[in-house]
């Protein structure tokens, strides 16, 4: 994404999201990460990172968190490794072990269940395999605390067998000596301590000539002697030298480990990599739980369609506080991309035109948005801001020449992909002078397509709004009886700055504000109001349109049915008199295989020739019949004809069966047959069986007048499945559910239990997959926690 000036992420308060990311990292190479996220232009990238994050916050809210933990960088231990025979410290190899640890519990998280829950979190290892057996041979080597495990080599048992053995020796020795000792009142009354690693008798100094051993160390009043007694001088020297032994044999078990590690050194930075992803996604997952972020549409094309918004620093700084926040919503209609919002100053333009800027870079960023689920936004190649002062000492510019450098950049660079945010349109200079040059620089940036939020006070930019088709006039709200502001976004009609209100108000002398307002002239006011007027009318007047064309549009497709209707009862009239002409036939196919029979039996008597009159009379009724039958079938193809529509039928069309019934549509074609959604049902209908049809007329989604049959006993909205074996509860709970959604319950009740958690699963996968549940969760502890699911539908 193309940004101009360089630092316009600072000036939407970007680097501040960023900074409230870091503290829910679980490592600093995450934390240093999110501080080098950038937006992204490019619409695969962005829709792939959203559904991550969705999807991890998601896992928190159902308490089926992704597995992470805490864990160190292991790029500068990982070089060491690859080095020949270099040993890792112990703290280095079992910060790669954690690594390893972390890496295969999000491997195991991914159950084939939840694979198809997270697709978008699971695609991130999807193409990967975990190995366990580098963690393997890591715990051979070390315990669950990270000491070296006696086993992990013949040699080490050995010699810590020995260690313990001497040791417990010494421990006898020791005791008798300090028995014998402290009977004798040579010792002090701290009796023992250690001393250069050994164990020592604490001897009053006045007895130390009278007690054969090693002198190891004196008290600083000199009072006291630290003697390690002659009796455990070579038990101590043994167990000296077996120590040696374990640290020489230790060293050989870590070398043997770090050269078996180097082999798999590239697979442990992979893991670093993808945990240090996982975390990342963790962190914009759990800021969004903060300010209630929601994945909006996001479309392939530059498009604003915010509903009920929020500038997400000022939610979180007035939660606070408990302060609210107004939300806005901005939708782009009518072809119009600028929006041009003017209003007083404090009344909250700037923080809503930075609010649209900082959104969108979040949203290009794989953050979720503070606004409505059912919002639409597009994707900008390029973002350009003009906000605050921008004096620069260092290139010797005031603010006005700054801004205008700015202006030149943006028509420069500017095309359809853009969008552009400026602050107080402008000013800096003359107003006469800075408006018309506004002006201009407007009319050509809506020459080249551009999206823009652009705040002013300058009249002539309402006014060229107002007559140009692509640009919209917008407005703060501002009540005018109180003279403060609502803070509401009122698309379609331009505000005023109610300078001389505003200034009566906080006191102005009034013969300041009479000149003032002589020196400005009647008509500067006047006219804003004319332009508020007739801006007004026209929002009103588009509205109106916009639902006449409604109304045209639903008018033609009634016609069109009703078109298709009577071409279907003539077509059902035709089969009806088919149908009859059909039976007439059969029943001539019976007269003449009766008459048959008849002159069989009677060909030897008189009245054959008769019979034989009788006989053609009959075949040319069935003759006639035939042809009728043959015609009928002719005409009715043609009108089946004159209602298929020209065109193959596609996926997406509506259609209907030659023989009538309800519309449906085509969601798939395989070769010569379609699958035809109709309702809740899906069908398989041959191809040519199908009639192009009109898409069907909305109708009343709810019912006006709603009726409920059951009683208690046919709809129970709890049931208590403790006790029961996962099979049979899973089946008893797909009865209950369709009962319960049968009958139109709101809220269900499920007794599960808290055991191990293996039913309380279940039950939770096995409401996942009914698309009525809207909402799983566990009641307060004191109502039963874990163990009770609650449902709505």
């Amino acid at each position: 994404m193309k940004l101009i000036p360089t630092d316009t992420l600072e000036k939407l308060e970007f680097d501040k999201i960023l900074l409230l990311l870091q503290p829910y990292a679980f490592g600093q190479a995450a934390k240093e990460q999110i501080l080098r996220i950038q937006p992204t232009g490019d619409f695969q990238t962005i829709q792939r990172e959203l559904n991550r994050t969705l999807e991890f916050k998601t896992s928190i809210e159902e308490n089926d968190r992704v597995p992470l933990a805490q864990y160190q960088k292991i790029d500068e231990y990982i070089g060491l490794l690859k080095i020949e025979n270099y040993v890792l410290e112990t703290e280095q190899l079992l910060e790669i072990r954690n690594i390893v640890v972390v890496a295969g519990k999000l491997f195991n998280y991914f159950s084939q269940i939840r694979q198809k829950i997270y697709p978008a979190l699971y695609s991130i290892l999807s193409d990967h395999i975990y190995d366990n057996l580098p963690l393997v041979r890591i715990n051979k080597v070390f315990d669950e605390e990270g000491g070296i495990k006696s086993d992990a080599s013949d040699e080490l048992v050995r010699i810590r067998k020995r260690i313990i053995s001497r040791q417990a020796i010494l421990e006898k020795q020791f005791k008798f000596a300090l028995n014998t000792y402290i009977a004798k009142g040579f010792l002090a009354d701290t009796q023992e301590s250690i001393r250069n690693g050994r164990r020592v008798l604490c001897v009053l100094s006045e007895y130390k000539r009278q007690l054969r051993g090693i002198i190891h160390d004196e008290s600083a009043t000199g009072k006291t002697t630290f003697i390690e007694p002659e009796e455990i001088i070579e038990i101590n020297n043994d167990i000296f030298d077996l120590e040696q032994e374990e640290r020489r044999e230790i060293y050989k078990i870590l070398r043997d480990l770090c050269e078996y590690l180097s082999h798999h050194s590239d697979e442990f930075l992979y893991y670093q990599s993808l945990i240090i992803q996982f975390d990342i996604i963790n962190t914009k997952a759990c800021l969004a739980l903060q300010y209630n972020g929601q994945k909006p549409n996001v479309l392939n094309k530059p498009y604003i369609s915010f509903i009920n918004a929020l500038h997400p620093l000022l939610y979180l700084k007035n939660k606070e506080i408990e302060k609210p926040v107004i939300p806005f919503s901005l939708r782009f209609e009518h072809n119009n991309r600028i929006l041009i919002l003017s209003g007083p100053n404090a009344g909250g333009k700037s923080i809503t035109m930075k609010s649209v800027g900082l959104l969108q870079v979040m949203l290009q960023s794989g953050i979720l948005v503070s606004m409505d689920k059912t919002s639409e936004a597009g994707v900008f190649k390029n973002l350009f801001t003009d906000i605050g002062d921008q004096q620069s000492l260092e290139d010797d510019l005031s603010t006005y020449s700054s801004r205008i450098k700015n202006m030149k950049s943006f028509l420069e660079n500017a095309d359809k992909d853009t969008l552009v945010i400026i602050d107080e349109f402008g000013s800096g200079t003359d107003p006469k002078i800075g408006g018309a040059i506004a002006e201009a620089i407007l009319r050509e940036l809506h020459k080249k397509s551009v999206f823009a939020i652009i705040t002013t006070h300058y009249s002539n930019l309402k006014v060229y709004a107002f007559k140009n088709k692509g640009i919209i006039n917008a407005s703060m709200h501002f009540d005018k009886e109180h003279l403060s502001p609502s803070y509401q976004l009122m698309v379609g009609k331009p505000g005023s700055s109610y300078a001389f209100e505003i200034a009566e108000k906080s006191g102005l002398p009034e013969e300041v504000l009479h000149y003032a307002r002589n020196k400005s002239g009647k008509n500067e006011k006047a006219i804003d109001e004319l332009l508020i007027d007739l801006q007004t009318e026209l929002k009103d007047l588009q509205d109106k349109m916009a639902n006449i064309k409604e109304r045209e549009a639903f008018l033609d497709r009634l016609i069109k049915n009703y078109d298709q209707l009577q071409k279907e009862l003539e077509i059902k009239r035709k089969q009806f008199k088919l149908e009859k002409k059909e039976k007439q036939l059969q029943q001539s196919y019976q007269e003449s295989q009766a008459l048959e029979k008849l002159m069989r039996e009677l060909k030897d008597e008189k009245n054959v020739p008769k019979i034989k009159k009788l006989s053609f009379e009959i075949q040319d009724k069935k003759k006639q019949l035939e042809e009728e039958v043959v015609n009928l079938e002719v005409d009715i193809e043609q009108k089946y004809s004159s209602v298929v529509t020209k065109k193959s039928i596609e996926v997406g069309d509506f259609v209907r069966l030659k023989t009538g019934g309800a519309t449906g549509k085509v969601i798939a074609i395989d070769k010569q047959k379609a699958i035809v959604e109709m309702g809740e049902m899906k069908l398989n209908i041959k191809v040519k069986d199908l009639l192009g049809a009109n898409e069907p007329l909305p109708i009343q989604k709810y019912k006006s007048i709603n009726t409920n049959l059951q009683n208690k006993e046919e709809a129970e909205s709890k049931i208590d499945l403790r006790g029961m074996r996962k099979e049979e509860a899973l089946h008893i709970l797909e009865g209950f559910l369709d009962n319960a959604l049968i009958h139109s319950l709101h809220s269900l009740k499920i007794l599960h239990g808290k055991g191990d958690g293996i039913l309380r699963k279940a039950v939770y996968y096995k409401l996942k997959e009914y698309k009525d549940v809207s909402k799983i969760y566990h009641p307060e502890d004191e109502l039963g926690g874990n163990g009770v699911t609650l449902v709505e539908l």
